[in-house]
């Protein structure tokens, strides 16, 4: 199953349900955003307190308020330029803030692996989103690469709930996200550098 098939699964069966849904209570696509942003805080607190394995369920439901947002602003027609630059600035903060929980678990916690782990991990993140936003702002497609955000959601995620009982899936799991998102972001690079030649 490719990635476009697996989108559609998810949009028919889980967003457009829980869209209707999040309708009917009254709350907006902005609200949604922001609950999830809100989200992500507690989430990074119980990372930063230990608690990887609840800290990794709050990601993975902060996550999905992301689908969420941006199902319920199509569904009720309220899709508009602001809520998109509030739902990119949301998913940065709070993968930041996230990573931000790790960072004072390992620094409570010594681990000069783990530190420079979440320092590779922000970094190639917000290099797959900046590659992607400045080639859209060149006019260019920019989707392209192998970590994109939900698959470091899950990734991390997974790692966290696991790393809870025995750390060494957290490492690996920061390690995988480090390496595939620099690498997503040379993809990106090449894609772009290629486009603009055309």
């Amino acid at each position: 199953m490719n990635r476009a098939s697996a989108r559609r699964i998810l949009n028919s069966y889980l967003e457009v349900p829980v869209a209707r849904f999040l309708a009917k209570l009254g709350l907006s696509p902005n609200i949604v955003t922001s609950l999830g942003l809100v989200l992500a805080g507690g989430g990074a607190y119980l990372l930063s307190a230990g608690f990887l394995w609840a800290g990794g369920i709050v990601l993975l439901a902060s996550g999905l308020f992301d689908l969420f947002d941006g199902a319920l602003a199509r569904l009720t027609d309220r899709v508009t330029r602001f809520g998109a630059l509030l739902d990119s600035v949301a998913d940065r903060v709070s993968e930041a803030v996230f990573l931000l929980g790790l960072l004072i678990y390992f620094i409570e916690r010594p681990s000069d692996v783990g530190l420079v782990l979440v320092y590779l991990a922000l970094v190639g993140s917000l290099m797959v989103s900046y590659l992607r936003a400045r080639a859209e702002g060149l006019g260019i497609e920019c989707n392209v690469g192998v970590m994109t955000r939900p698959e470091r959601v899950v990734t991390l995620g997974i790692g966290l709930i696991l790393g809870n009982w025995w750390l060494t899936p957290l490492l690996a799991a920061l390690g995988l996200i480090a390496g595939l998102t620099l690498l997503t972001s040379a993809q990106r690079l090449i894609h772009s550098g290629r486009s603009l030649k055309e």
